[in-house]
């Protein structure tokens, strides 16, 4: 079948995927967006987060034709003008990268918090966070991160 959708704000086509592709494997394997990814296949880890018209779902659980004709926001699509948007910036000032496997699933997550214009408490933050799992450090850079892209927002919105 021929997949044709929205990625990164720009109209994408991917030919012959098959009915059992995630959307997962058609964005880093098919459309060469490897920034989202591949540690559980259960949706269980977080690592594969996207947005799907505007909502954080896992990737990896997606059958690819669910995305025809919907928007797809990838890690890669964050930023404006290819830059980093605020989030990501906030995740590679406080040293949250590690081996990097999470790190697009927490900023997907912590980007859907941040977007919706409050100050989350610690604990909420927590909870948003709390699909998301990291194998390699505690998460109080994680949750430092947060905390400061939701000063930035703040800052810029003000």
């Amino acid at each position: 079948m021929r997949l044709s959708c929205h990625v990164n704000g720009e109209r994408r086509c991917a030919d012959g995927v098959r009915a059992r592709e995630s959307l997962l494997f058609v964005l880093r394997e098919r459309m060469g967006l490897p920034g989202s990814k591949n540690a559980c296949e259960q949706g269980e880890c977080g690592s594969c987060t996207v947005y799907l018209d505007g909502v954080p779902v896992c990737a990896c659980l997606v059958p690819a034709g669910q995305a025809r004709d919907r928007q797809v926001v990838t890690v890669e699509g964050l930023g404006d003008d290819g830059g980093l948007d605020l989030v990501q910036e906030a995740f590679v000032e406080a040293g949250v990268v590690q081996c990097g496997f999470c790190t697009p699933g927490f900023v997907v997550a912590a980007h859907d918090l941040v977007r919706r214009g409050y100050a989350p408490t610690e604990e909420e933050i927590r909870e948003a966070l709390a699909g998301n799992l990291c194998r390699c450090t505690g998460y109080e850079k994680i949750i430092d991160a947060v905390k400061l892209a939701v000063s930035r927002w703040w800052a810029r919105s003000g």
